[in-house]
C-alpha cells in the first residue's frame, strides 16, 4: 500500500494496469430513462482519450461494473476495451479472474471505483483511486482522491497522472 508521503513516480512505477467502474466513476452516476424507458449515459471524451492513451503505452485497461448497460458496452467497444464485465456482484472476485489474463498482480494494479461495492477491491490492490465525489467508504480507502468528479475526467486525471509520472505522458496519437 502506497505511503502518502511517497511520491507519484513510485506509486505509479508497479502499476501495469487499471481496471474502473462505470457508475459514479465513468459517469456521473445518474440513470437516466428516456420517454421510451431507454436508459441514457453521460461519458466524458477527455476520460476516452486518457483510455486510449494508456492502452497505446501498452498497458491494460478494464471495466467492472455491478450493473449491465448496453451503453457500457458500446462505449467500450468505442474506446477498444476489451475487457468488460457487467453484472459483477463481487467484483474483487473478477477482478482475481481477470488479472492472470494480463499478467497482473493486485499490487500492480490501479482501481478506480465510487462506492461501497468498490471497497473490497480498493483495500487490495496497488493503488485505489476515488474521483472527489465519491462516497466516505470509497474516499477512505483510496490512495488518491481526485479533483474530478465521477463523468467529469477522473478517468482521464487518474490516467494522465500515472503516465507523467511513469514519464510516458504524450498528448499525440488518440482520438475519443
Amino acid at each position: 500500500m502506497p505511503d502518502p508521503s511517497d511520491s507519484d513516480s513510485s506509486i505509479a512505477q508497479p502499476i501495469r494496469c487499471i481496471l474502473s467502474d462505470v457508475d459514479g466513476v465513468m459517469t456521473d452516476g445518474r440513470i437516466i430513462y428516456d420517454s421510451a424507458g431507454a436508459e441514457t449515459k453521460q461519458f466524458h471524451v477527455r476520460d476516452g482519450l486518457g483510455i486510449k492513451l494508456w492502452m497505446q503505452a501498452g498497458f491494460p485497461f478494464g471495466i467492472i461494473t455491478a450493473r449491465n448497460s448496453p451503453m457500457v458496452e458500446r462505449r467500450a467497444v468505442e474506446l477498444g476495451i476489451s475487457h468488460v464485465s457487467q453484472g459483477s456482484g463481487d467484483k474483487l472476485q473478477r477482478a482475481l479472474q481477470i488479472l492472470p489474463e494480463w499478467g497482473c498482480e493486485l499490487s500492480s494494479v490501479c482501481y478506480i471505483g465510487d462506492d461501497l461495492p468498490d471497497v473490497p477491491v480498493m483495500q487490495r490492490v496497488g493503488l485505489a483511486v476515488a474521483p472527489a465525489d465519491a462516497a466516505a467508504d470509497a474516499r477512505d480507502v483510496a490512495h488518491w482522491v481526485l479533483s474530478s468528479g465521477g463523468g467529469h475526467g477522473a478517468v482521464r486525471e487518474t490516467i494522465e497522472r500515472l503516465l507523467r509520472a511513469k514519464n510516458l505522458w504524450s498528448a499525440t496519437g488518440a482520438t475519443a
